[in-house]
């Protein structure tokens, strides 16, 4: 009976590294920004109108009924000036440089 007892709590211990393993196999993150992304297409702008940062798609604005000016401002991701995308794990705008 000792015996059976034993594999018992070693089945019981390996299980629950198993399933500590699987758990934890992505990564935790402490998303207080709101900007954490694994690839480029889950990060969208920051702001309905003139974005100038990114966010992920959980964190998305709610635009329904937003009207924006059609204005390309500086600075922002107006206009395809810049774009959206997973940098180090965060959201990230990349926007160019007017010349």
């Amino acid at each position: 009976m000792v015996k059976k007892s034993v594999l018992i709590g070693l089945f019981l211990i390996l299980l629950a590294i198993g399933i500590g393993y699987f758990y934890n196999s992505k990564p935790l993150v402490n998303d207080e920004l709101g900007d954490y992304c694994e690839v480029d297409s889950d990060c969208v702008p920051n702001n309905c109108c003139h974005a100038d940062s990114c966010v992920s798609v959980d964190n998305a604005p709610e635009c329904e009924g937003v009207r924006c000016t059609l204005s390309c401002e500086p600075g922002t991701l107006d206009c395809g000036q810049g774009s959206c995308g997973c940098v180090n794990n965060r959201c990230s705008a990349s926007i160019k440089e007017n010349r």
